[in-house]
């Protein structure tokens, strides 16, 4: 039995890759964006900032990427990169193996689709490694918080931070659509089936629970500083007014008793 092997690999490029300003050439299919690339090549673009290459070799995906960087908003120097060997092979009954994927045909809708699932799996990988940094930083801030009772000086550089991972939530769900099934398989009804193998094999749906989770404790860490670090301001200025009412107070009292003789 004949069989193509064919190598997959998606790297996350920046945070937004802006389509609608290029002129695409080499189209196969939209929705995602399908084009290819030299003679064997394929390049699937996300508009959530992620590139799938099918059989392009690593020193050509750095040249495609570099003709992309005008489209590219914020880029990311990540080296993380999603990777997936194909085999097809006709009449094969498909499954996910071990060693990669095994698929009975190979068209664009099938390519579309598995770069569905390596995009989402790409991006999501990128989003756990940023809020474990930012969960990272909370941890000691709490320690102290429980420790002195007091927030320490760099509270309020961290909700910068913070304010920046949380637009993750509307990433996921707004451009992304993490939770969503792919269009293709509107129009290929018949790809469900490993849409759900591909979906079940990365985890997308139980890791999208996972930082959605994560999100909600971050959100719950910034309205918890910003309602301490509030309080802190209203004491100070209640202090403030104290101090000022009673110099006011003294200062009357020089007038009637000290001068007044």
């Amino acid at each position: 039995m004949t069989h193509t092997t064919v190598r997959a690999r998606a790297r996350q490029v920046g945070k937004e890759i802006r389509l609608r300003q290029m002129q695409l050439v080499d189209v196969l299919a939209r929705d995602p964006v399908t084009l290819r690339y030299h003679d064997t090549g394929v390049c699937v673009l996300f508009r959530f900032g992620v590139v799938v290459f099918f059989d392009v070799s690593p020193i050509d995906e750095v040249g495609f990427i570099d003709k992309l960087a005008p489209y590219i908003v914020e880029p990311t120097q990540s080296e993380q990169v999603e990777s997936l060997t194909i085999r097809i092979m006709p009449g094969v009954d498909e499954r996910i193996e071990d060693d990669g994927l095994l698929l009975s045909g190979w068209d664009t809708a099938h390519m579309q689709l598995v770069a569905e699932a390596l995009a989402r799996s790409e991006l999501l990988d990128n989003y756990e490694i940023n809020i474990a940094k930012t969960f990272d930083r909370i941890e000691p801030l709490a320690n102290q918080m429980k420790s002195h009772g007091r927030i320490p000086r760099q509270a309020r550089s961290l909700l910068i931070h913070i304010g920046e991972v949380l637009e993750i939530q509307h990433r996921m769900v707004g451009r992304a659509q993490v939770g969503d099934k792919p269009d293709v398989i509107w129009e290929n009804p018949g790809l469900e089936r490993l849409w759900l193998r591909l979906e079940s094999d990365y985890d997308l749906g139980d890791r999208q629970i996972a930082l959605d989770r994560k999100l909600e404790l971050v959100n719950s860490t910034v309205s918890t500083l910003l309602e301490a670090l509030q309080a802190q301001r209203t004491l100070r200025v209640e202090w403030y007014i104290t101090i000022l009412i009673v110099i006011e107070i003294f200062l009357t009292l020089y007038e009637m008793f000290i001068r007044g003789h």
